[in-house]
């Protein structure tokens, strides 16, 4: 415990910035975890595994397409860290302007190929019908969400992780009360079904779209939308490319491995692919706290390599890696000890909850090295040194856990919980490689 005496001042302004981040991401999971009870209950299992595959792909499309939000935070950062907001100003207008031309393509390729989107997953006939009824509404809010993260990567260049937090809050709670109203008939509103969902989720997050262009349009100096700034110059597209790319394939390659292993669980029973859907529900929970972390590492990160101060970058991403396992201990006590009782939160049947249990203990193990690697890439990438995190991300992702998740799920026949063996083998393995990279320093010589 050395390292939290020695640095109560980092770890303090680690915290504040992480912690609003916290919240915001576990008021996403919330939301999520929310959508999951009320599809569950109200609409059933096939619902909810239609839910569940049409998210995991407007998701995986915009984590993908979005990758210059990566760049966007170290640059607004760096240039935060020299206090140069000329020059912040223009990378947070330019990298709004990406969004909304990438965010437009990407909504309207999504709305003319649905059906062959949806059709990679071996699914029912039912579960088919109902994810095509979800889909439809769930596509428009695309472009909103690329407007969205936009805005919320400079404002977390600069530390601000509070209005991203306090406009989550609002359109979850929009959402909500959307998804009662619109999935059961509540009062004047039309009984929608699964696709009541979708059009809650969707307006909920058009009102997160305008809040986030409201906050930039009345921003402060630093960091503020002035129409000049929306035209992209090459001077701050080629190194907004330069770090932005690699984590485009990063997301890519991450996404397109976790869809296969979806395709893997797809080949189960449909019990088996709810069971999927909840245990990702509670472990996506679980890490929010780490992903929190990671913003406040990549931000400290990088406004610390603008201030020339190239020692407390290192402890920062030294500390904040020690404080995601911590976390990942203290969670993963909770996961091992009480699986029933966290499963049976989110469904009655006892099948499922059967499938889930051995899963939920592997998973409790994996914790610790789930939350290093979530952390220590965030440092990483504050830096600049997105393409280190694209290949150790992708190797993990394709020459372990792909290939062990159809040999621990199909072969073995260890069911749904094949996927979480896979994982803690990839994770144990690949945060050594991480560490390793951040302790070489080789980032320091990255030029932003």
């Amino acid at each position: 415990m050395n390292i939290l005496k020695k640095n109560k001042t980092l770890i303090l302004s680690i915290l504040t910035i992480a912690l609003p981040a916290i919240v915001e991401m576990g008021l996403n999971t919330l939301v999520n975890i929310a959508d999951t009870l009320m599809i569950g209950r109200i609409i059933g299992k096939n619902g909810l595994a239609a839910a569940g595959f049409c998210n995991e792909l407007v998701f995986s499309l915009i984590f993908i397409f979005s990758s210059f939000n990566t760049g966007a935070t170290a640059m607004v950062a760096r240039r935060f860290g020299e206090k140069n907001y000329t020059e912040l100003n223009k990378i947070t207008g330019q990298n709004l302007s990406l969004n909304l031309f990438v965010g437009s393509i990407i909504f309207i390729l999504s709305l003319i190929f649905k059906k062959e989107l949806i059709m990679v997953y071996d699914i029912s006939s039912a579960v088919l019908n109902m994810s095509l009824a979800y889909f439809q509404p769930i596509a428009y809010s695309i472009l909103f969400m690329f407007v969205s993260f936009s805005v919320a990567a400079s404002l977390r260049g600069i530390g601000d992780t509070k209005t991203p937090m306090l406009i989550t809050l609002i359109t979850n709670i929009l959402n909500i009360i959307g998804n009662y109203f619109l999935m059961t008939g509540f009062w004047i509103f039309p009984n929608m079904g699964i696709e009541g969902a979708a059009v809650s989720t969707a307006f909920s997050r058009c009102i997160g779209m305008l809040l986030y262009l409201y906050v930039l349009l009345k921003g402060k100096d630093q960091c503020k939308l002035i129409y000049e700034n929306l035209k992209v110059t090459k001077e701050v597209l080629k190194p907004l490319w330069k770090i932005s790319y690699p984590g485009a394939i990063e997301q890519l390659s991450m996404n397109v491995s976790f869809i296969a292993s979806s395709i893997i669980i797809s080949k189960l029973d449909t019990a088996s692919e709810a069971a999927f859907r909840i245990l990702l529900s509670i472990e996506r929970l679980s890490f929010m706290p780490a992903v929190g972390m990671s913003i406040a590492a990549a931000t400290l990160v990088g406004k610390t390599l603008g201030e020339k101060d190239i020692k407390k970058s290192l402890d920062t991403g030294y500390t904040v890696s020690f404080l995601g396992v911590i976390w990942g201990i203290f969670i993963g006590m909770f996961f091992i000890c009480f699986p029933r009782h966290l499963l049976s939160i989110f469904t009655k049947e006892l099948a499922i909850i059967n499938l889930s249990v051995f899963a939920m203990f592997v998973a409790g193990f994996n914790q610790p090295f789930l939350n290093f690697m979530i952390v220590l890439s965030g440092a990483l990438r504050g830096a600049g040194d997105t393409k280190a995190v694209m290949i150790i991300t992708g190797l993990r992702a394709w020459t372990m856990f792909v290939p062990l998740c159809y040999i621990f799920t199909i072969t073995l026949k260890f069911g749904v919980a094949g996927m979480w063996l896979a994982e803690i083998t990839s994770f144990f393995v690949f945060s050594s490689i991480l560490f390793n990279r951040f302790r070489k320093q080789k980032w320091v010589e990255i030029d932003l």
